[in-house]
């Protein structure tokens, strides 16, 4: 149920997809979706934290770079690979967020800050280490972030550049905006 709501959410979008349509899909009476979810929004908001939670989670097992500019290209392959690999959970998480309900948001948005607040770490790190010169780290990383996650928009397997070019291209353009 879960797979084929992500795929259809993703496709058509949260407001344009009914429980009705997704029980077709999973080959069920809509009825039937009841047992496993309370309503289209938990469902929306389940599919949202999960990826949130995976990232995050995902992050932070991620072993420790011995410096800024270690630790900055390691989250820029990080979340360009993340991402590459769950297309729909990412245009999901960034796209619906204004179909969750205001008590939803506010737990998928703190859950978004603690993912940021990582990079803004890893930049003043750089700052205080002297390789980084931005001088709003808060923006930088909303920059970065707008940056990496717009490869989903266009990077295709079969596409003239493999995800590891893609990575070393990104990384370059990363590195030069913060003056590393």
């Amino acid at each position: 149920m879960r797979a084929v709501a992500l795929n259809l959410f993703a496709r058509h979008g949260y407001a344009a997809v009914s429980m009705r349509q997704i029980a077709g899909e999973v080959g069920v009476q809509a009825g039937a979706l009841y047992n496993y979810t309370p309503d289209k929004q938990s469902l929306l908001f389940d599919l949202m934290k999960d990826h949130m939670d995976q990232l995050l989670g995902a992050w932070s097992e991620h072993p420790a770079a011995p410096n800024a500019v270690a630790a900055l290209e390691a989250f820029t392959r990080f979340h360009i690979r993340f991402h590459a690999a769950r297309p729909e959970a990412v245009f999901i998480a960034y796209m619906e967020l204004r179909n969750l309900s205001p008590e939803n948001f506010l737990v998928i948005e703190k859950l978004r800050q603690g993912y940021e607040a990582e990079i803004e770490t890893l930049l003043r790190q750089g700052i205080s280490e002297g390789v980084f010169d931005t001088p709003d780290p808060k923006i930088a990383t909303r920059a970065l972030i707008a940056m990496l996650n717009g490869v989903n928009t266009w990077f295709r397997e079969e596409g003239r550049l493999s995800l590891p070019d893609v990575e070393d291209l990104y990384w370059s353009m990363v590195r030069k905006s913060v003056a590393v």
